[in-house]
């Protein structure tokens, strides 16, 4: 992979937050967490560990350059709380169905590493920044035999001031004692306030091919997957690669000149 090749950039406040694309991601960096954490902490102890990933990226603006960076990784869970990376769960009551069926809820938190300079990119030369941001909301998934189905709420802190709301599947398969992979699929609707933000053009940012552009709310489909190999109890590793396809609400900015954009990330973890 010629990514890995490239040299980081940025000082470390800035490519840690670079990480979130996750998000929206995002890569569900909580989800990936709970894999590399054998999927559960049990309800009298808590579980942490540390790790390092490297995160590559793909903008579909115009004549950006593939982002890679590296990323310290913290991770801690117990019955309450989940945090990895960029995000953080508050776990609410769930909701037991049968033996095999039952429904988690939670409160999320996360940070979103869209957004640009003026001179990541010809294109956005005189644009003002866009800057990343938090999200907060709610999240449930509806666990079973056959896919997990997961769906968030989400508002943007500041910034943008949007609003998103996602519905997605995903199905883990154990290969062996040590091997996971975890396909998943998603569609994720973002408001007017998300599109225009990140990809209009303003009156006053108008220039020679580059027309005054407002965004309309869009739905974004995602495919992707996880795979985790568990070297022994306390260290592992993991990639997750993913990729979206967007909607003309997004390809028709005078900005952009992709029709998806996508990740990838390589880590490890060590489980204390």
């Amino acid at each position: 992979m010629n990514f890995l090749a490239s040299t980081f950039r940025g000082q470390l406040a800035r490519t840690t937050m670079a990480s979130a694309f996750t998000l929206g991601l995002c890569v569900s960096l909580p989800g990936v967490a709970a894999e590399q954490a054998a999927n559960k902490a049990s309800a009298e102890s808590s579980s942490w560990g540390l790790g390092i990933g490297v995160l590559s990226t793909q903008k579909p603006y115009a004549g950006i350059d593939r982002d890679n960076s590296g990323l310290p990784l913290i991770y801690f869970e117990n019955k309450y709380v989940r945090v990895f990376g960029p995000g953080a769960e508050i776990k609410l009551p769930a909701i037991d169905i049968s033996s095999s069926q039952r429904i988690d809820f939670s409160i999320l938190g996360k940070y979103d590493g869209s957004g640009y300079k003026a001179d990541d990119a010809p294109i956005l030369n005189g644009m003002s920044k866009r800057k990343s941001g938090f999200w907060v909301g709610a999240g449930a998934t509806w666990h079973n035999d056959v896919v997990d189905v997961g769906a968030e709420w989400l508002a943007a802190a500041g910034n943008s001031k949007g609003n998103s709301f996602s519905l997605g599947l995903e199905k883990a398969w154990q290969l062996g004692e040590r091997v996971r992979l975890t396909p998943r699929l998603k569609a994720k609707w973002v408001d007017k306030k998300y599109v225009d933000y990140y990809y209009g053009v303003r009156d006053d940012e108008v220039r020679a091919g580059r027309p005054a552009y407002v965004g309309e709310s869009a739905v974004m489909g995602e495919l992707g997957i996880r795979a985790n190999y568990r070297i022994d109890s306390r260290h592992s590793i993991f990639t997750d690669f993913g990729v979206t396809a967007l909607p003309k609400e997004i390809k028709n900015s005078p900005l952009v000149d992709r029709s998806t954009e996508n990740r990838v990330m390589l880590g490890y973890l060590y489980r204390f």
